[in-house]
């Protein structure tokens, strides 16, 4: 089985570079499986419903999310309804929508996908991941209810990244971070046979700061009184995400590869799906 995972939509500039390549990389790759962070897609601040459906029309099958998942507030009124989107699993017990949903593969596989958020640094502090991710596994395992499992952890520590994908190793197919926007060099198959990287990158323009046009940020940083609101760059989108081969016996990873492609970074496509 083929899985893309996409990092975090960032602005105009990212979600329609999303939109306009994704088509051509799920057929040209026999991708089998799309999953597409999209906390960051309006304007750098949370999704709407239009982004959202948009996403899917393109050729995601699910859209997660994190920390700004409520900053447009629409989201608060489409999320109850739609089973493609999900937010944070952690959120306290009465949060509109859901942190989990199973979903069929265009190879009909059973996928389950879990967004959960991390704690250290980040804001709101939610419920504890770990335990989180023990309620989703018990109510699906991998090998039974579910072919394969793959877990969003939106998170800034990667200390925290890295032992909660050892804390699932073996349990799951892809424990894949987001959140820092910025893409890691630490993709890997664990022990147990987990496919992990701490942040997959975004999609956005690189010629910024995570995403975000370069002047207020650096006011910020020199002058420490702000001057204006942070505004998405609106420059090239750069596609940052990961490959995946998952196996269709054990549904654990047998392969991972970081995908970029656009203007700022090196471009890279997994090997294996040449």
């Amino acid at each position: 089985m083929r899985l893309l995972f996409l990092g975090d939509m960032v602005g105009r500039s990212g979600r329609t570079a999303v939109w306009q390549k994704l088509p051509g990389m799920i057929s040209d790759f026999n991708i089998d499986f799309v999953v597409v962070n999209g906390e960051n897609a309006a304007g750098g601040f949370g999704i709407t419903e239009e982004i959202f459906r948009e996403t899917l029309n393109a050729g995601a099958d699910v859209v997660t999310t994190g920390n700004h998942v409520w900053d447009q507030r629409e989201a608060l009124s489409f999320a109850p309804y739609e089973e493609r989107f999900l937010r944070p699993a952690n959120f306290p017990k009465g949060t509109p929508g859901r942190g989990s949903g199973l979903f069929i593969a265009r190879n009909g596989a059973r996928v389950l996908v879990a967004n959960i958020m991390g704690r250290v640094f980040m804001h709101p502090d939610l419920d504890d991941p770990f335990r989180a991710a023990e309620e989703e596994l018990a109510a699906c395992p991998l090998g039974e209810q579910a072919d394969a499992v793959l877990i969003d952890f939106h998170a800034e520590a990667t200390s925290e990244k890295m032992c909660f994908g050892h804390f699932v190793d073996g349990r799951v197919s892809a424990v894949i971070g987001t959140h820092t926007h910025q893409p890691t060099a630490d993709h890997q198959i664990l022990n147990g046979g987990t496919a992990y990287i701490s942040d997959a990158g975004m999609c956005g323009d690189y010629d910024s700061s995570l995403g975000m046009e370069k002047e207020e940020p650096l006011n910020r940083f020199i002058a420490k009184v702000p001057k204006g609101r942070f505004e998405a760059a609106t420059g090239p989108a750069t596609l940052c995400g990961v490959g995946l081969e998952i196996s269709d016996r054990t549904g654990l990873a047998e392969k991972i590869a970081p995908l970029r492609l656009g203007p700022r970074l090196e471009e890279t496509i997994p090997a294996f799906w040449r």
